[in-house]
């Protein structure tokens, strides 16, 4: 009798099979964990003067992506910082910052053999108008938990240096006055 039914409704019995064979045949592809966080970058009266924005996919390297207006043209050192705070203290503009961003105590600088720490990033360059913007990867710190989380208990800052930064020289790369400063946070 199935053999009848089976040469009377073919298609049937064609489509019911396929359908049976369907959860071997499918993959499932993990879906991907995606942690963002972003900043605001503000000059020490205030004014907004750029943002950041940071990636990192399924653990691997931070994307930061980085945009500045209003700011004096030419090249910017631009550096993750230990402490998320921007308050300023009596000596430094964003002294709350703290240091670099340096979970392996390394030297400073992306072209020390010492180094880099952290929170050292390539330089930013400003243009004529005061616009800049950059893209840059890192795999020396994480948006996830752990010892290079710049998500940590005290947060991370993103400083903007008034000068280019030598990407050799301690503690900070000889790239002058912090001119703009922003809390990181999750998002």
């Amino acid at each position: 009798m199935l053999s009848r039914i089976l040469l009377v409704f073919p298609a049937t019995a064609i489509a019911l099979a396929a359908l049976a064979l369907l959860p071997a045949c499918s993959s499932t592809q993990p879906s991907s964990t995606v942690l963002q966080a972003f900043t605001v970058l503000r000059d020490g009266t205030g004014e907004t003067v750029g943002s950041a924005t940071f990636t990192q996919v399924d653990g691997g390297p931070v994307t930061l992506e980085v945009t500045l207006q209003g700011v004096a043209p030419g090249q910017h050192g631009i550096h993750i910082h230990a402490v998320g705070s921007c308050v300023s203290t009596e000596t430094v503009l964003f002294g709350g910052a703290g240091p670099h961003f340096n979970p392996m105590a390394k030297s400073h600088g992306l072209q020390n053999p010492n180094g880099a720490h952290g929170g050292d990033l390539p330089n930013v360059t400003v243009d004529a108008t005061g616009a800049g913007s950059a893209r840059m990867t890192t795999d020396r710190l994480l948006l996830a938990p752990g010892l290079a989380s710049i998500l940590d208990g005290d947060g991370s800052a993103l400083v903007v240096h008034a000068g280019p930064d030598d990407q050799r020289s301690d503690p900070a790369g000889n790239s002058g006055s912090r001119i703009a400063c922003g809390v990181i946070e999750a998002g």
